[in-house]
């Protein structure tokens, strides 16, 4: 296990995660965000690019973990993403539907954060979030993240408008993260 919280466990994706997975990642309304839900194949793809970027970047996504039942339920991480001309470290999730409001994203986020700042020698840990994205915008104002700046995604042929939500590390308290 990499992290955990009191009620999530977050470890690296594995290729058998993609069925469990893909109940956030196919469901189209979950993914609102990216236009569209994602293909069985494009889910493996998914946890293949997290794969990838363990090893190379020592981080990515992680399996996010019911800790109770042991049900993969979405996934969590660190990734490293571009906003604006800067490549920044991003916390990000993905949560089946079933588990909304029930405050996991924000634990699994608070996580992930005081992971990237107790490990990665970075001053701002950011979130990317489409402009329509209100559920997650919500999530970031409780990590006590504020808008930075807003950009675009060209992505899948669309043009969506971004706010890079950030919080510093002179701002973040970590004492309660466990590992």
């Amino acid at each position: 296990m990499l992290l955990t919280t009191d009620r999530l466990r977050l470890r690296p994706l594995e290729a058998s995660d993609a069925p469990a997975l893909h109940r956030a990642l196919g469901d189209p309304v979950a993914m609102a965000a990216y236009e569209h839900g994602f293909s069985l194949e494009e889910t493996h793809d998914w946890i293949a690019r997290q794969q990838q970027r363990y090893l190379d970047d020592g981080f990515g996504l992680w399996a996010m973990v019911h800790a109770d039942t042991g049900e993969l339920i979405g996934d969590a991480g660190i990734t490293t993403q571009p906003v604006g001309d800067e490549t920044v470290i991003e916390v990000g999730y993905h949560l089946a539907r079933a588990w909304w409001g029930q405050g996991y994203a924000t634990e699994a986020a608070r996580a992930c954060t005081s992971w990237a700042f107790a490990t990665q020698d970075t001053d701002l840990v950011y979130a990317r979030i489409r402009d329509t994205n209100i559920a997650s915008m919500n999530v970031a104002i409780r990590l006590g993240m504020t808008v930075r700046q807003r950009f675009m995604v060209h992505y899948r042929g669309i043009d969506m408008p971004h706010l890079a939500f950030a919080i510093g590390r002179d701002r973040w308290d970590t004492q309660d993260v466990r590992r």
